[in-house]
């Protein structure tokens, strides 16, 4: 056996700061198929509650202790946000005018705290935290006038979340969940990098938000390999009919700037036109290819 010890060189881990932080709108489908940056972040404070004890008695004893349903929820405070989280804040724009309470729309968020030690600083490594069905509820925002001591309006959000499926993992059955966390000095660098590729997107890949399962099978290992450098699977243009094909090809959700389309021929470009063709990963696959994933053709 090793004797404990405490406060070693290099274990003083500590965790400060908040930033790297996107938007994910996600569609009817329940897809996060698209992430914004979102500047400004000032602090996001993790509010989980629930799993309360509810004791239980029996012959004249504590029988048991019953935990209540765990939630997690968040305070967003910023200068600023994107102008995709109008809708979340329950903000319709109409011709550059916004209406106010309205829907509220769900949205996903990632964002990064850095992890520092002793030795290294904040160079240490950092935590990518991954958030699901959000909801923003109305807050305050205080309008001061400019005096000799100017400050940036402050805004902030109280966010509920609803969980997310998280399926079986290895043959555990998980429960749904709003909240992933990913520890750079616990996962592989590789696999990490495929996430960030994922999150923050690449020069042919819109960002997106992956779903619980698909993280957890990247660094699982048990992601599998689209191989797009085969030209059997990259889409083809006709210049005669100004007609792009795409083929089928499994895990591969195609899309046409920037919307989904099936397999198969597409409508003919009309004169002018210019059509982005952009291959985008189904959950547990991912891709290789010479081309960023992206083919440019028009008319």
């Amino acid at each position: 056996m090793t004797k404990l010890m405490w406060d070693q060189i290099g274990e003083r881990v500590y965790e400060t700061g908040v930033d790297h932080g996107v938007l994910y709108r996600v569609n009817n489908l329940g897809v996060y198929n698209i992430g914004y940056t979102w500047n400004g972040l000032t602090t996001i404070t993790e509010s989980p509650s629930g799993a309360e004890a509810n004791p239980q008695y029996a012959d004249n004893i504590k029988y048991i202790n019953l935990l209540s349903a765990e939630e997690f929820g968040a305070t967003i405070e910023a200068f600023t946000y994107p102008d995709a989280f109008a809708e979340c804040d329950g903000t319709a724009v109409v011709n550059g005018v916004a209406v106010g309470q309205q829907s509220r729309k769900t949205f996903g968020l990632s964002y990064r705290t850095l992890v520092g030690n002793d030795v290294e600083g904040t160079d240490y490594g950092y935590k990518l935290h991954l958030v699901y069905g959000a909801t923003a509820a109305p807050s305050e925002k205080a309008r001061t006038t400019v005096n000799d001591s100017p400050e940036a309006t402050a805004l902030s959000w109280e966010c509920s979340t609803t969980p997310v499926p998280v399926g079986t993992v290895n043959g555990v059955d998980y429960k749904p969940t709003a909240t992933l966390t990913i520890d750079s000095n616990k996962v592989d660098s590789s696999n990490l990098a495929a996430l960030e590729d994922i999150l923050y997107g690449t020069a042919g890949t819109d960002p997106r938000l992956p779903m619980p399962a698909e993280v957890i099978a990247l660094f699982d290992g048990a992601l599998t390999s689209v191989d797009l450098v085969t030209f059997a699977n990259q889409p083809s243009y006709n210049s005669t009919t100004h007609v792009i094909t795409v083929p089928a090809v499994t895990g591969v959700q195609w899309q046409i700037n920037g919307a989904d389309v099936a397999d198969g021929a597409q409508p003919a470009l009309t004169t002018g036109q210019v059509a982005h063709v952009t291959a985008a990963p189904d959950p547990g696959y991912k891709l290789t290819a010479d081309s960023d994933n992206h083919w440019v053709y028009s008319y």
